[in-house]
C-alpha cells in the first residue's frame, strides 16, 4: 500500500515563502501525476498545482507566477515552492498521487499540512 507523507507547512508572514514536500512510500508501485490541492476554511478543495511523470505542469490561476511544483522521480517526491504568499493562501494543503500498484490504479492522498499566512 502506498502512503504519502507531507512536510513543510507552518506560519509565514504575507510576502514570505514556504516549501512543501511530499514523499511516497510503499512497495511495487509506480506513480503517474502528483500534485497539491488545498482547502481553505468554509471552501471546497481546489487544485493548486500538478506535475506529470514527464514533467508537464499545471497551476491554478490564483497561484501562477508565485508557486512552482516539481518532482524527483527517483525519490518519489513532489515539492511545492510557494513564494509571495498571501493571506488567501491560508489553507490545509493536501498532496496526492496517481499510483499503479503494480497495475491497479489508486489515487492516494496525504493527511494534509496547514499553511497559515498571517502577520
Amino acid at each position: 500500500q502506498v502512503q504519502l507523507v507531507e512536510s513543510g507547512g507552518g506560519l509565514v508572514q504575507p510576502g514570505g515563502s514556504l516549501r512543501l514536500s511530499c514523499a511516497a512510500s510503499g512497495s511495487d508501485f509506480s506513480i503517474g501525476s502528483m500534485g497539491w490541492y488545498r482547502q481553505a476554511p468554509g471552501k471546497p478543495r481546489e487544485l493548486v498545482a500538478a506535475v506529470t511523470s514527464g514533467g508537464s505542469t499545471k497551476y491554478a490561476d490564483s497561484v501562477k507566477g508565485r508557486f512552482t511544483v516539481s518532482r524527483d522521480n527517483a525519490k518519489n517526491t513532489v515539492y511545492l515552492q510557494m513564494n509571495s504568499l498571501k493571506p488567501e493562501d491560508h489553507a490545509v494543503y493536501y498532496c496526492y498521487a496517481e499510483t499503479y500498484a503494480p497495475i491497479e490504479y489508486l489515487e492516494v492522498w496525504g493527511p494534509g499540512t496547514l499553511v497559515t499566512v498571517s502577520l
